[in-house]
């Protein structure tokens, strides 16, 4: 089982396909099992590259995650990359993961083709998620659905990853605010946007995902913008057929178009 180092802690990975190389990075309270039933898509195109984030999954677990997540996770990454040395990667991030997925084309362009950013709330974090998420997970822990997918992604150690990341939204709420230390207009890599127009998760935080990539898309010098019209959060597994078609057309042809 393939592992590699950061911060003296142990990190799960795994490579599985043939072809370009294709990183994808699971969202809040997952790991990279959330992408298991949508791998036989992008297999035989790419060349796919998982990995569990720090205190999830198969990798070493924390006492407390730190309130700066997703640029931390975003370090995790670029060291994987560095490590392995894959040239420039196209990425999908989702959910939690495309703020990481963007944070990594920020801080090292150098080392990413395309970016895909898929269901996700914008530049920085809400206060009204912050303010009822606590709430929100305590009555999912007792909801079969969320329990079980979260105790299929960790195992018996599902309940510390979800009151980590509780405790590093709202702590990351309240001293950071954004999730980016970098302006979006120093993207140097074709970003594409992507999300679901029926997403629960949005429909329940009275996000407008038209006005909020809009505004992200003004910023960013090569964006792009997907929304499909049905399915829910994430579009890349509600939509798991007509997301890859989407994105393989998007990774694999020169302009992006």
């Amino acid at each position: 089982m393939p592992y590699f180092k950061y911060a003296n802690k142990k990190i799960h990975f795994q490579e599985i396909g043939d072809g370009s190389p294709l990183v994808l990075l699971h969202g809040n309270t997952a790991s990279s099992k959330m992408f298991d039933d949508v791998i036989d898509l992008y297999k035989d195109d790419f060349k796919l590259i998982l990995i569990d984030f720090l205190g999830h999954g198969k990798s070493d677990s924390l006492a407390e995650f730190p309130a700066d997540l997703w640029h931390d996770e975003a370090m995790q990454i670029i060291h994987l990359l560095d490590l392995n040395k894959y040239g420039k990667v196209d990425i999908i991030g989702t959910s939690g993961g495309a703020l990481v997925a963007l944070n990594v084309a920020l801080e090292r362009g150098d080392l990413v083709n395309k970016v895909i950013a898929d269901s996700f709330e914008g530049e920085k974090s809400l206060d009204v998620l912050a303010e009822t998420i606590f709430e929100e997970r305590e009555q999912s822990k007792s909801h079969k659905e969320s329990y079980l997918f979260w105790e299929y992604c960790h195992g018996n150690n599902w309940r510390n990853v979800v009151d980590n990341d509780t405790d590093a939204v709202i702590r990351h709420n309240k001293s950071i605010k954004n999730f980016f230390h970098k302006d979006l207009s120093q993207l140097d890599v074709p970003v594409m946007l992507t999300a679901s127009l029926e997403d629960e998760f949005a429909k329940i935080l009275h996000l407008d995902f038209k006005q909020i990539y809009g505004d992200m898309l003004a910023k960013i010098p090569d964006g792009r913008l997907h929304l499909f019209q049905t399915g829910g959060h994430p579009a890349m597994l509600s939509n798991a057929v007509e997301f890859y078609s989407v994105a393989k057309n998007f990774f694999l042809t020169t302009s992006g178009q």
